[in-house]
């Protein structure tokens, strides 16, 4: 059974006395271990299909299913277990927590699992701290980071709680070519060992040429789903030297 399915989804915004028509008529199966790519121009649908896919956001026609799950047939309650238990979520604006530090903003899904002892947290945390290069700026909060370095925070949130499922929206996008390069890197191996399914909305080229499929939508529709490759299409391009 494929992770997400997307049956006939439509999503409408009110803008004033017009509606928005962000997603149209959209069918999209993600399977299982996919490492994929939503690709379009801005202004497409991608965000607002991540959104639904991840909970954030509730489709106006259609049904969402995540892990077999119809999302629109759940409470509040359950989405939240569901993102919790389930899905990461890179967002393009961060949503860190001010007041935190980089440890405590990715250790923060760990603390409301509550399943995962505190020697076990505090061993994930600075592992994935550290493969993001952030070790040094462990106890500085978000205000302190640049953009990349809270994208880089970001994505470290996203992994720790090893979901099964990671919805990352532009993830590379404040990043230099070789931060770039190792976030790849880290989310391929976690694709390969863990079986984690990784679907991206981008313009970045690197995130392109290694997926195993790209998504094209345009005008909030689907208008090529791609092959899917049983593996990634090519390895990581090194960043360049100097």
């Amino acid at each position: 059974m494929s992770i997400v399915a997307l049956v006939g989804v439509d999503k409408d915004y009110p803008l004033g006395k017009t509606t928005v028509h962000a997603l149209r008529g959209v069918d999209l199966e993600i399977e299982r271990g996919e490492f994929s790519v939503l690709a379009g121009p801005s202004g497409s649908g991608k965000t607002t299909l991540l959104n639904l896919i991840g909970c954030v956001d509730t489709a106006t026609r259609g049904r969402v299913l995540v892990d077999g799950h119809d999302t629109a047939a759940m409470n509040e309650r359950a989405r939240t277990r569901l993102r919790l238990d389930t899905l990461g979520f890179i967002f393009q604006s961060f949503n860190l927590i001010p007041v935190l530090d980089v440890y405590q903003n990715v250790e923060f899904p760990l603390l409301l699992k509550r399943d995962v002892k505190k020697a076990e947290r505090r061993r994930r945390v600075l592992e994935l701290v550290e493969r993001v290069g952030l070790k040094d700026q462990l106890r500085q909060r978000p205000g302190e980071l640049s953009g990349g370095q809270r994208q880089r925070v970001a994505i470290a949130r996203a992994l720790v709680t090893r979901p099964k499922l990671v919805l990352a929206d532009e993830p590379t996008a404040n990043l230099d070519s070789g931060t770039g390069h190792a976030i790849l890197e880290l989310m391929r191996e976690m694709n390969a060992q863990n079986g984690t399914t990784f679907l991206f909305s981008t313009h970045d080229p690197r995130v392109m040429d290694v997926a195993q499929r790209v998504i094209q939508i345009a005008d909030g529709r689907i208008v090529e789903t791609g092959e899917l490759l049983t593996t990634a299409s090519a390895p990581v391009a090194p960043a360049p030297a100097g």
